[in-house]
Order: C-alpha cells, then structure tokens, then sequence
C-alpha cells in the first residue's frame, strides 16, 4: 500500500477505494490519492495501465461513456463528487480538463475564451467579459501572442499556441483544480517547453494533475508522481523518490526502462 498523503497539504480532491469498470471489464483497481494546491501530481505508467482512465474520474467524463461505472469515495473540498446532488456542469468549472489534442472551438480566439464565463454568468458586463480574456490568457501565457488578432479562428493558432488557448478556456471559468491529459504529446519540444514553463506558473494557484508519458518530463513538472501498472496505483511519492529510490520493484523496473 501506498501513502495517499505525503505532508500536511490540506488535499483539494481526495479519492478513496476508486474502481472503474467498463461493462465487465474492470480497469481501475482501489485507488486512493491525494491531490492537493501545492504540488503538482504526475501519473505516470505504460500504455493502458489505467492512469487516464483515473483522471477522468475526476471531473467524471466517464459518465459520457455509458459502459463505465466508478465505484470508491472521490472528494472536492470534501464533497462527493459523485452524490446524486452534485451538478455535473459546475463540477467540470471547478475541474477543467484539458485534453492530449487541442481541441478549440471553430470559434475566435475571444469567444473560445469567452464561452465558458458567459455559460456560467461569470460578466456581468462587456468590460468584465474583456478583463477576464485578458486575464486568462495572460495566466495561460498567450495574450502577448494573440492580444492584436483575438478576432481570429481559435484553429488558425499553432498547435502549442491551440493547446495554451484551450488552458486559458479552462482557467476563464475560475476552477480550482487543472487536469491534463498528456497535454504536451502532440506538440514538438519548444511548444512543449512553454507548456511546462506554464505548469510551473500556474502551481499554486490551482491543483494539478497531470498525466503522462514522458517521465523526463514528469521529472520536470512534478513534485509527487503515481505510478499506475495494469489498473492499480502501484506507487505514490515524491516525485524525487519515485525517481532516485522507488521502493516498489515494479516502479523500479519502468523507471530503468525494463518495460513500458
């Protein structure tokens, strides 16, 4: 068994016990994590070992899947995302996911940002809606980049450009906790630098997981790394430990490239 929590970090998603199945297939295996403002969390592991499949848990995009069923306890702020009372919408505001792919709307590069604060009741007036693009690109790293073109398509941005538009779309809805899904895997390495320079700007401020396949770079990212094989979390540390003295053999193995 792991420890779920490492350090007095006050935990802003807690889950407990999480099985995920897809009809009968079970893919998620008793998992129990903290995540929590001050760190940001790697999942790390080979190719459908269940580490994806967690994040969504999270945010409960399995729920667009009608095969899937999560059982096990997970939390924000102590609240249980999966009661019956939860609203799902204002869930995935206060967690925003962001995908392996960039996936802005065909809209401009203004009302991809716009979109979801407008959804929400977020501005009350055009001046609020302006001061909340800026900001939020500004967060995301972007707006000295598109501040002169904010008219143009969201698609017409450069794959690293597309994918810092689609953290400024999460980050405008004000939530308090950042998924992201292999979000550097389709970018080439200087897009995927401004990506990682971003994670690091942005811990702190929301909670932040990340998975990914790239262990360099959850060396980069990442101060506590989980270590997902064949469905179940094998290992949770810091991320320095997970790297330089795994105690699991298994952990050990991946990270010296045995298997993966």
């Amino acid at each position: 068994m792991t420890d779920t929590q490492l350090n007095n970090a006050t935990p802003k998603l807690s889950a407990r016990g999480v099985d995920v199945f897809y009809g009968q297939k079970q893919a998620i295996k008793d998992v129990s994590i903290d995540i929590d403002m001050e760190h940001v969390t790697a999942f790390i592991g080979p190719s459908g070992c269940g580490k994806s499949t967690f994040l969504r848990t999270m945010n409960r995009m399995n729920d667009t899947v009608s095969s899937a069923r999560v059982t096990g306890d997970i939390r924000l702020d102590g609240e249980d995302i999966y009661s019956p009372a939860m609203d799902v919408v204002q869930l995935r505001a206060r967690v925003g996911m962001v995908f392996q792919k960039p996936n802005p709307f065909p809209k401009s590069i203004y009302e991809n940002v716009a979109y979801g604060p407008r959804i929400h009741g977020l501005a009350a007036s055009k001046g609020d809606m302006d001061g909340i693009v800026e900001r939020s690109l500004t967060r995301a790293g972007l707006w000295n980049e598109v501040k002169d073109r904010l008219t143009d398509s969201g698609t017409a941005l450069s794959g690293g450009q597309q994918q810092r538009l689609c953290i400024a779309r999460a980050i405008a809805v004000d939530p308090e906790v950042i998924l992201m899904d292999e979000p550097c895997s389709a970018l080439d390495p200087i897009a995927t630098a401004k990506i990682e320079e971003l994670i690091h700007e942005l811990r702190g401020r929301y909670a932040i997981a990340i998975v990914t396949h790239n262990m360099q770079q959850a060396a980069r990212v990442s101060q506590r790394t989980a270590f997902f094989h064949l469905g179940t979390l094998v290992e949770y540390g810091r991320t320095s430990d997970i790297f330089t003295n795994p105690r699991q053999e298994r952990t050990k193995d991946y990270i010296t490239g045995r298997y993966g």
